[in-house]
């Protein structure tokens, strides 16, 4: 079977940002192919089919997109969805539970655009757009894993779309702020805590779980992914929701000195 439709592939599809971007694709006109480790226990949603996907495995990323070209013929966006959240000091963070955050959130990205990339770059063109965070360009204490892998995410995503611009094809950043979704309930919590870290842990969870409550509608983020996909002339990064570009202009514009005392002002710690 092929389509004349173009084809999206996201990653990580049966619940928040995935699930709503996978159906805001489809209402643009997109074929679209959902993810899930466990397909068994997602709900049919309207326009997505739906496929198992382990991004931490090779064999399972392989097969995923093999799948889908067998199936329609052709792959033009991959949205890289799929990843983990992680929380703790990074002093109580074991480095097995960081490699593991990683090959979800970093090395489960590498997978999949090395999968998809021989595809695109034979036809001439697509899209792979990479789910950042506003902690993949600012510090976020007591999320230091989780930061340093969608920072991970943002070097690789720029340096790669230099590689391939030539082929026609981009990589592209989606950078949402806090988002409405089961994430805080989805992180990994630390595996080695320390009581000297106790009291500004309990005050971090506090401050994720409002942030979280309050956050975008998944939508927002949606929207943005939509944006990259069809827009005639990409921008390498798109900032999903208000609060991102206000921070990417503070970064850019208030002295350094400023930013880090805000940063720790709004995090609760010690001057």
């Amino acid at each position: 079977m092929t389509t004349t439709r173009p084809v999206a592939l996201v990653t990580g599809a049966s619940s928040g940002i995935g699930e709503a971007a996978s159906l805001a694709l489809a209402a643009a006109g997109f074929e679209v192919v959902g993810t899930s480790r466990d397909t068994a226990n997602v709900t049919p949603r309207p326009g997505v089919t739906f496929v198992d996907l382990d991004v931490a495995s090779d064999t399972s990323v392989a097969s995923a997109v093999q799948q889908v070209i067998d199936r329609f013929g052709r792959i033009d966006v991959l949205v890289n969805n799929a990843g983990i959240g992680s929380a703790g000091a990074a002093e109580e963070t074991s480095v097995a539970q960081a490699q593991s955050v990683f090959d979800i959130n970093v090395f489960g990205v590498i997978r999949m655009t090395n999968a998809v990339l021989p595809h695109m770059r034979a036809r001439g063109g697509g899209r792979v757009i990479n789910i950042s965070s506003i902690v993949g360009f600012v510090p976020q204490p007591y999320m230091a894993v989780y930061a340093a892998s969608k920072h991970a995410v943002e070097g690789y995503s720029e340096s790669v779309d230099h590689e391939v611009r030539e082929h026609g094809v981009r990589v592209l950043l989606v950078e949402p702020a806090w988002t409405s979704t089961a994430f805080e309930a989805n992180s990994v919590q630390t595996d080695r805590p320390l009581q000297v870290y106790a009291r500004q842990r309990h005050i971090f969870e506090e401050y994720m779980a409002g942030a979280v409550r309050d956050g975008d509608d998944p939508a927002v983020v949606a929207r943005q992914i939509v944006a990259a996909a069809t827009d005639s002339k990409p921008k390498l990064r798109y900032a999903a929701g208000a609060r991102t570009g206000r921070v990417h202009t503070m970064r850019r514009i208030v002295p350094s000195r400023m930013f880090d005392q805000q940063l720790r002002k709004l995090n609760r710690l010690p001057a």
